[in-house]
C-alpha cells in the first residue's frame, strides 16, 4: 500500500464489487478505466462462468473485468462495494466473505436503509460507511448496461464534521477514477432522502409501467409519486430525521436531468418478470407506519398493486 496524496495512511489499490447489474457494472467500467488492475467481481456459480465468458457490456464497450469464484480464496479487498438487490443481500453477505480483510472498507449502494446494518452485523460496524448513489440512469438488458447519467455517489460516516481517515480514502479513489460523490455532513438523512425518491418514482414507475419521461410530464404521475414519498417524509419527521416538501423539490431538479427513456430499476424488473423491491420498500414503510403510528395508505396500495404485477408475471 502507498502513502496518497492527501495524507492518508493508506490509498486504496483493490477494489471488489459484488453485483454485477446496472449500477454495479457502471462503476466497475469506470475503475476500469482508470486502471483495469484495480477491479474484480464477486460471483458464485453460474453467474461466474457467464461473467468470466460474456463480461459486461457497458455504453457499447466490452469490459472483461476479473470475476472472483465466492468459492474459492482470493485476497481481500481495500473497497468491497454492495450493489445487489435487496432479496440477494444474505447470499452476498456469505458470498463476499473472502473479500473482506481486517482494513476493508465496505459501502452498500443498495436501494433502502437497512443494508448497512444488516452487513454491519456479520462483518462488523466498523468496516462501514454509508452510501447511496442518486440520479444514474443506467439500464440493463443482460450484460448489456448503457448509462447517460453517471449521477452521484453519497457517502460517509453517519455523521462527517470532519472527515475519518477512511472517507478520505474512498474520496481519494473516487477523485482518481472521475466517480461525482459529495460526502454530507448527516448521510443518515441523504439514506433517508434516497429511500422517499425510492419509495416515489421506482414504484410509481412500475405501478404506471412509465419511464422518467412520464414523471417529468404527467402530474397525475408526479401526483401519484409525490403522494408516497409525503408518507416517507411524515414517518421521518416522527422519526426526527430532517426530511421535509423541500426535499421533494430537490429530487425533481434531479429527474430533470435525466434521459426520458430511462426506467428505474423496479420497472425495469416488472418488465423483465423478475422478483422487485417493493417489500424492502412499500413493505418497509408500511410495517414503520404501523409500530410508529402514522398512515400510509398510499404505500399500503402500492404494495399490493406491485405483488399482484408480480404474481402476474410468475405465471
Amino acid at each position: 500500500m502507498s502513502k496518497s496524496l492527501s495524507g492518508s495512511t493508506e490509498s486504496i489499490e483493490r477494489i471488489h464489487i459484488i453485483g454485477a447489474g446496472a449500477v454495479g457494472a457502471a462503476y466497475a467500467s469506470i475503475f476500469y478505466d482508470m486502471d483495469p488492475s484495480c477491479v474484480s467481481f464477486i460471483a458464485d456459480g453460474e453467474r461466474c462462468e457467464r461473467l468470466r465468458r460474456e463480461g459486461v457490456i457497458v455504453n457499447g464497450k466490452t469490459y472483461p473485468i476479473p470475476v472472483l469464484n465466492s468459492k474459492e480464496s482470493f485476497p481481500a479487498a481495500d473497497l468491497l462495494i454492495v450493489t445487489v438487490k435487496h432479496h440477494h443481500l444474505d447470499q452476498a453477505i456469505e458470498e463476499m466473505k473472502s473479500g473482506v480483510g481486517k482494513n476493508t472498507i465496505i459501502i452498500s449502494l443498495m436501494n433502502g436503509i437497512d443494508s448497512e446494518e444488516r452487513i454491519g452485523a456479520i462483518y462488523g460496524a466498523e468496516k462501514i460507511l454509508y452510501a447511496t448513489v442518486v440520479g444514474i440512469d443506467a439500464l440493463r438488458e443482460g450484460n448489456n448496461v448503457i448509462y447517460t447519467t453517471q449521477g452521484k455517489i453519497f457517502f460517509g460516516e453517519k455523521r462527517n464534521p470532519v472527515l475519518s481517515d477512511r472517507v478520505r480514502r474512498v474520496r481519494d479513489i473516487f477523485n482518481s477514477a472521475g466517480i461525482i460523490h459529495e460526502i454530507p455532513a448527516d448521510m443518515i438523512r441523504i439514506l433517508w432522502w434516497k429511500f422517499m425518491i425510492n419509495v416515489g418514482i421506482n414504484q410509481a414507475s412500475a405501478a404506471l409501467k412509465g419511464p422518467y419521461g412520464v414523471f417529468q410530464t404527467s402530474v397525475e404521475a408526479q401526483s401519484l409519486m409525490e403522494a408516497s414519498m409525503r408518507e416517507v417524509i411524515a414517518l421521518a419527521q416522527k422519526l426526527a430525521i430532517d426530511l421535509s416538501d423541500q426535499d421533494i423539490e430537490k429530487w425533481y431538479a434531479v429527474l430533470a436531468s435525466l434521459s426520458p427513456t430511462g426506467k428505474t430499476s423496479m420497472l425495469q424488473d416488472v418488465e423483465a418478470g423478475r422478483k422487485t423491491e417493493v417489500e424492502m420498500l412499500a413493505g418497509k414503510i408500511t410495517e414503520l407506519g404501523r409500530k410508529h403510528g402514522v398512515p400510509t395508505p398510499v404505500n399500503e396500495h402500492l404494495l399490493d398493486t406491485i405483488k399482484k404485477i408480480e404474481s402476474i408475471n410468475q405465471k
